[in-house]
């Protein structure tokens, strides 16, 4: 039987995660790198000003296609960071988040709350590692 490509483990010795895995362990051999991604359309337009559900189920859309343009999927990612402006809204992008990822094979993230983004009206970016098999 194969080895799993990924195996996303939660220590008992940690305390127990919400929406994501202590550690993502990986084999595979291809590892792709997706720049943060924000709320902009396809014609660069914001989405959702001062929305951040819109903008966070945007920026979800916007990491999708950059995943299957590479050939990949949320299935692959094995790491996510997370910058947003209000941390007290980040129950919002958990929610939109759960639409996206697996709940039994959810990858490594990590949280920031920034003073700002690229763009003044932008509320979320997120980055995204996935690896493949090849």
């Amino acid at each position: 039987m194969a080895e799993k490509l990924h195996r996303f483990i939660n220590p008992d010795s940690i305390s127990r995660p919400t929406g994501y895995s202590h550690v993502a362990d990986t084999r595979g051999s291809h590892t792709l790198y997706i720049s943060g991604q924000i709320a902009l359309d396809q014609q660069g337009n914001v989405v959702g000003v001062d929305d951040m559900q819109a903008q966070a189920e945007q920026v979800f859309q916007n990491l999708q296609a950059a995943l299957a343009a590479a050939g990949a999927s949320f299935e692959d990612v094995v790491k996510l960071t997370y910058y947003v402006v209000d941390m007290a809204q980040f129950q919002v992008v958990r929610d939109v988040r759960a639409r996206y990822l697996n709940p039994d094979r959810l990858p490594a993230s990590t949280a920031v709350e920034v003073d700002g983004l690229v763009q003044e009206d932008l509320l979320i970016e997120v980055e995204a590692i996935a690896v493949l098999e090849n």
